[in-house]
């Protein structure tokens, strides 16, 4: 578990510096891979939940599945039987151009979601005035969404 976590970790660092504009070997970020536990039900979670759409997994695998994130970004499902614990200060985030229809959404699923310090139905506002909610997938990773894309 604690290796599961931080190869979670290690990844959402690694995606944040090579998000940053200036290195010298032109990286970019391409894919997270999050472990889980019931693919088909995680697949069904972020094809349902996120309306994120799957796409062909290159590497055959069975036990492997590929979400697209748009714009090239990837989010690969790999089958694990290990439990995942993971703190919210982990967590894959993405923006929507209507967060209060994503919360409508997400009721109708009676998917729970809250603030960031887990008030539940509530929004965290940023002191940049950027709104973030949190919700966790079948497996208890954290996804933050904000409304940073309006």
């Amino acid at each position: 578990m604690k290796r599961l976590f931080t190869l979670t970790l290690a990844s959402v660092i690694i995606a944040s510096a090579m998000a940053q504009t200036n290195n010298s070997f032109g990286l970019n970020f391409n894919h997270v891979a999050l472990a889980v536990k019931d693919l088909k039900r995680s697949v069904e979670f972020y094809t349902t939940a996120l309306k994120l759409q799957e796409i062909t997994n290159r590497t055959a695998n069975p036990a492997i599945r590929w979400i697209s994130l748009n714009g090239g970004k990837e989010l690969h499902l790999i089958t694990n039987t290990e439990p995942v614990t993971v703190p919210k200060t982990v967590h894959l985030a993405l923006s929507a151009s209507d967060l209060e229809g994503f919360q409508k959404h997400l009721t109708e699923l009676k998917i729970p979601y809250g603030d960031w310090g887990g008030t539940p139905n509530a929004v965290t506002t940023r002191a940049d005035g950027i709104k973030q909610i949190y919700f966790q997938d079948p497996d208890g990773y954290w996804i933050e969404i904000n409304n940073a894309a309006q």
